[in-house]
């Protein structure tokens, strides 16, 4: 094979390992905004059941305790509702990122074996190219 080709398909795998590093660099950044979205989550949750917690036990209130366990429990299962879609939204990205990166490996491992190809077409013409005839 040609050098020049060589050179050619190596850049070649050089474009597409970089867009691979994008998309694997844009998914990280959403596995982040997902880690966000659950401490959000968790914290807007206990904010609002501390809330319910000294509404509802302060002097006076002991008849409104039915209430205030069912709005617990509204709250709790909402919650975990949200809690299910972020983790299912974390799971398809971890799934997309392994698949990424599965492919920019086969994509080293190719470009490996072309650049080891390049170096013995680069040694052969050296060794018996035009400049050591004699």
């Amino acid at each position: 094979m040609a050098i020049s080709n060589l050179h050619e398909t190596l850049l070649m795998y050089a474009k597409h390992k970089s867009m691979l590093t994008n998309k694997i660099n844009d998914i990280e950044l959403n596995l982040l905004s997902a880690t966000r979205s659950v401490l959000e989550l968790q914290s807007k949750y206990n904010a609002k059941e501390q809330e319910y917690y000294y509404y509802y036990n302060r002097d006076g209130m002991e008849d409104y305790q039915d209430e205030y366990l069912e709005l617990c429990e509204q709250m709790e299962k909402e919650y975990e509702y949200k809690l299910q879609n972020i983790n299912s939204w974390n799971v398809a990205l971890e799934t997309q990122k392994d698949n990424y990166e599965t492919r920019y490996n086969e994509i080293t491992a190719g470009e490996n074996a072309f650049k080891s190809l390049l170096k013995t077409n680069i040694k052969n013409d050296y060794t018996y190219g035009g400049t050591q005839q004699g």
